[in-house]
């Protein structure tokens, strides 16, 4: 038994030089300026150490760098998916979006609605968790008080403090399973065809709506067979092949 036990040591610890190796490998070339190179070894570290946000953001670095701009924003919208309020992730994506043919402006919405997906991105479906968890203690501490306070300005504060603190636990539960949604349903993708002409109809003979270019990030609406309806940011919506895009999607 302690035979077996010291052999899956060695290998777990193999395991880990290897992949220490692979970092600080996939780094150098980095560094050096060997970017197609750095990209193949955080696709290996990927693929044997799983998935991170740090490790989806070099990786979008790396095809950034090498010209690749449909991959890097494919990783950086993985990333963001993992780690929702990094502000390194979001500002290298909209710089990536500066180099896509296709300058889409998004139908506007309720500033109301920006404010609170403003504050719902800011963490990750595991951080809004834990806040809720916090915060319906919070709630718990500010009934106890409410009910055993002597003193009538403590009551006062600790009602309308509970009131607040469960609203906020109530945002923070609602705020968790939106994300939790979002890491599930994968229903984005991103167009890595050098060019796209969206379809009235799931059909080679539908009518041309739009085009759309490489690096073009979609909405996915539908599907038949081996197409998809998709839409975009602006509200124009059509068919595409499924071969055109590959979705904004984690490791199952």
């Amino acid at each position: 038994m302690k035979k077996i036990i010291l052999f899956i040591s060695i290998i777990a610890a193999a395991f880990t030089v290897t992949a220490q190796d692979l970092q600080k490998q996939a780094t150098e070339a980095y560094t050096k300026g060997h970017y197609a190179k750095a990209a193949e070894l955080f696709e290996t570290i990927l693929k044997e150490k799983g998935e991170s946000a740090n490790l989806y953001y070099n990786l979008g670095n790396a095809y950034y760098k090498s010209d690749r701009v449909a991959d890097a924003i494919l990783n950086y919208e993985k990333a963001l998916l993992l780690a929702p309020g990094d502000d390194d992730i979001r500002v290298n994506l909209e710089i990536a979006k500066q180099k896509t043919v296709d300058k889409i402006t998004p139908v506007g919405t309720f500033l109301l609605t920006d404010w609170i997906h403003t504050i719902h991105m800011q963490m990750s479906s595991n951080g809004w968790a834990k806040s809720a968890i916090v915060l319906f203690l919070l709630f718990i501490v500010a009934l106890f008080v409410y009910f055993f306070s002597g003193r009538v300005w403590m009551k006062k504060i600790s009602f309308f403090g509970g009131i607040f603190v469960l609203l906020l636990s109530f945002f923070a539960n609602y705020s968790a399973y939106s994300q939790k949604q979002a890491l599930a349903e994968q229903s984005h993708a991103i167009i890595f065809s050098e060019s796209v002409v969206a379809k009235s109809t799931p059909d080679d003979s539908g009518t041309d709506l739009f085009l759309m270019h490489q690096g073009a990030k979609v909405e996915l609406k539908d599907s038949v067979d081996k197409w998809s309806q998709v839409a975009l940011e602006d509200g124009n919506v059509g068919w595409i092949q499924n071969d055109t895009y590959k979705v904004i999607g984690l490791l199952k």
